[in-house]
């Protein structure tokens, strides 16, 4: 129940305050240490296994330092663990900071100011933007706030129901070592390719959960947006990403994927979802709505099985019989 307490006070805590600048933030801790392991072992031969070894190294860093947190503050109250725990779940999700990524580029679209919408862009996608029309704006955002829905807030409230604020921070960890070294090119495709698989690993059920939760907080036509879930989901090229973008591409009754580039290089993602009506930029609106449905949803859910456990333990250990 402490960990369900601690999860309510993270999303309320992001909800007011997101991820102010002049808050230490242990995301950036891990980014540097991920760069030193990148700068000192990403060298020479055997760069997978010194990529495992990297990656265990954060893990192992990340959960000592934060088991010991918790440890240490549940000793001195209760009130202090749940407190403590809380925030620093509330370090590993992101709902707020999206909605604002997502409306930095709705705002400059709705003044007809492109170049500030595809900058703005630029800063939360990996793909290039200097040539991109208004509707590719669109899907690029939609896809983002569909993908991060999963990553940046479901995932993590799911390990932190398992294993409290210490597996919320190893996800994050992974999280963040594969955004900085799993890339599929010269430099990374030895030495990310732990952390990229670990990724996946850990976002499997959380992404398709995240997906289905998606549908039942949001959709009007349930049967037909579960059809075009199950068609689309396992299109994309990540095993997880196509999930979130299925539902939300049936949700809004949008067309995602296509053409991407990424400096320079062509990408064809496979069409996703059915094009009922043209991208606009009511549609980043719609999706971040989606979103927040979602993580409402989501956090009903965690707190209903949760207490469903919690009572169920209650009763087995006053149950004669056992």
């Amino acid at each position: 129940m402490y960990h369900l307490y601690a999860i309510v006070g993270a999303v309320v805590l992001d909800a007011f305050i997101g991820d102010p600048r002049w808050l230490p933030h242990p995301v950036r801790a891990m980014g540097a240490l991920i760069a030193a392991l990148d700068r000192h072992l990403n060298k020479g031969r055997a760069r997978r296994i010194k990529g495992m070894v990297a990656v265990m190294v954060v893990i192992a860093t990340v959960f000592a330092l934060s088991y010991a947190l918790v440890l240490l503050s549940y000793q001195l109250s209760p009130v202090v663990g749940v407190i403590v725990e809380a925030v620093c779940i509330f370090t590993t999700i992101a709902a707020k900071s999206l909605r604002e990524a997502a409306w930095s580029v709705l705002v400059p679209l709705e003044h007809g100011d492109i170049e500030k919408a595809r900058k703005e862009l630029s800063m939360i996608v990996g793909r290039d933007t200097e040539t991109l029309d208004e509707p590719e704006i669109v899907r690029a955002c939609v896809e983002t706030v569909a993908e991060n829905t999963s990553d940046g807030i479901t995932a993590p409230l799911v390990y932190a129901l398992i294993g409290g604020a210490p597996l919320a921070l190893v996800y994050r960890a992974v999280n963040t070592c594969d955004s900085m070294v799993g890339y599929k090119n010269d430099t990374y495709r030895e030495f990310g390719w732990a952390s990229a698989r670990l990724d996946d690993v850990l976002n499997y059920v959380p992404a398709r959960l995240t997906a289905w939760v998606m549908l039942f907080a949001n959709s009007r036509s349930l049967r037909r947006h579960a059809r075009l879930l199950w068609r689309d989901a396992r299109k994309h090229p990540s095993p997880n990403s196509g999930w979130g973008e299925a539902a939300m591409a049936a949700i809004l009754g949008v067309q995602l994927g296509g053409t991407n580039t990424y400096r320079g290089v062509i990408s064809e993602r496979p069409k996703i979802g059915d094009a009922m009506h043209a991208l606009t930029k009511e549609h980043i609106r719609q999706a971040v709505f989606v979103m927040w449905r979602t993580l409402f949803a989501f956090v009903v859910l965690l707190l209903i099985g949760g207490m469903i456990v919690e009572l169920a333990i209650t009763w087995g250990k006053s149950a004669p019989f056992l």
